[in-house]
């Protein structure tokens, strides 16, 4: 049984997201402090809120550094929603310097007003298969997952890019995946079915 870590920095839906990696058989439980994170084969970051006050507490928790070095060591980590976010470089959200961990932005979404912001309910994800295809094992384009965001990430790097969304015209990143990273802009702990299948074939491919 691997054990998961998940990140309490004073902000997160932290109960939900940690009943749900239980549910798919994992040893989870919820960290405070870097020096816990030793004990996690997976560290999550889960996220909602601003981001402004997410990134001073992981700076204020020491979480930051800890993050980037688990990443660094390409170790198994699953970013949710602001957990997602807070992997790039800025954020226009409090004109903010995330994590800098990946090249690019997160902006607002800029919609037409018959359209809704934040982008909050169900909708699908066009998935990059080629080379994915355990992780995303029982998954497919017809289905949907769980939103809720004023925010997207804009990111160069199209070689991380695992899924896009598109609402209101607006296409964006939904989904990274990189080595043993990945993270999205939904909510896995939140999608029924299709989140905790995605959060089983992680846990079972993680290495």
């Amino acid at each position: 049984m691997k054990n998961v870590a998940v990140i309490d920095y004073g902000m997160g839906n932290l109960m939900s997201v940690l009943r749900a990696w239980q549910r798919v058989g994992a040893n989870a439980r919820i960290i405070s402090a870097p020096a816990e994170i030793a004990d996690g084969d997976i560290l999550v970051f889960p996220g909602q809120g601003c981001i402004v006050d997410t990134i001073k507490l992981l700076k204020s928790t020491g979480f930051d550094d800890a993050i980037r070095g688990w990443i660094a060591a390409d170790k198994p980590f699953f970013g949710i929603c602001l957990g997602l976010q807070a992997l790039f470089e800025y954020s226009e959200e409090g004109d903010v310097e995330c994590l800098g961990i990946f090249r690019g932005r997160v902006k607002k979404l800029r919609l037409d007003r018959k359209f809704k912001v934040p982008h909050m309910g169900w909708d699908n994800i066009a998935f990059k298969r080629a080379g994915n295809e355990k992780l995303l094992g029982g998954i497919d384009d017809a289905d949907q997952f769980y939103f809720v965001h004023s925010y997207f990430v804009d990111t160069p790097q199209t070689e991380i890019v695992l899924g896009t969304t598109e609402y209101g015209g607006q296409a964006f990143t939904s989904a990274i995946a990189r080595g043993n990273l990945v993270a999205t802009q939904f909510h896995p702990e939140k999608s029924q079915s299709k989140g905790l299948q995605l959060y089983a074939n992680f846990l079972a491919n993680a290495r």
